[in-house]
């Protein structure tokens, strides 16, 4: 299943696509500022990024121009309401694999996101993560906390596969609620809290650390 990451800070655009896109099997992640876009896109976790040049914190030609110097090759299909030949012609000379105009059919994007996935490169599907005592393998859905299988809600999976692509880094609730929950949840909600802890309880205590006042991270 393919993962997309959805660098749009207007609401109502990053909801259209992100059920637009879920509707259709993929699997989406929603960043509503350059900073966040930027260190999700360079994890290597997603397969295409959607990015919207006029995002707050870090525009989107800082994000693709980094992404590309950090030589993260991940395809990016730019998304702007910015039509000039000049502003088309630095998002490809900076990188981006694709450039849509705003507005845009949704029928149109799908069909650009399926064409960059098809001629993409594809690197070597990973099927099991890793770290220390914990594994999990992304085709049977199973856990194992050293030599025993862990039962994991579909919630829970999600998470876990969350922490285990970013091993020591520290990611925020409302990271984790964008990943796991997508927008669905109020951004005070202690929902993140008590999955953690039900993680803990199947893997272990140590599994995951608090960061107090930034949030957790997997060891």
């Amino acid at each position: 299943m393919n993962r997309i990451l959805i660098a749009e800070d207007e609401e109502r655009i990053a909801t259209f696509v992100d059920k637009g896109l879920r509707a259709n099997g993929f699997t989406t992640t929603v960043a509503a500022d350059g900073n966040t876009a930027f260190d999700y896109a360079r994890t290597g976790g997603f397969d295409l990024v959607l990015l919207d040049i006029g995002l707050p914190g870090r525009d989107g030609f800082s994000v693709l121009r980094e992404l590309r110097e950090s030589r993260v090759t991940v395809p990016v299909i730019v998304l702007t309401a910015r039509d000039t030949v000049r502003d088309t012609v630095a998002g490809l000379e900076g990188g981006a694999d694709d450039w849509m105009t705003k507005p845009f059919r949704f029928e149109e994007l799908l069909a650009r996101v399926r064409l960059r996935l098809r001629t993409a490169v594809a690197a070597p599907e990973v099927t099991v993560l890793r770290n220390g005592g914990i594994t999990l393998d992304l085709r049977t859905r199973k856990a194992r906390s050293g030599e025993h299988t862990v039962d994991l809600t579909a919630r829970e999976f999600v998470l876990l596969e969350l922490f285990l692509r970013h091993p020591g880094q520290v990611l925020s609730r409302g990271q984790i609620l964008s990943h796991v929950w997508g927008y669905d949840f109020d951004p005070g909600s202690n929902i993140v809290d008590v999955y953690v802890r039900a993680l803990r309880k199947k893997l272990g205590p140590g599994c995951v650390e608090t960061v107090r006042g930034m949030g957790y991270r997997l060891p």
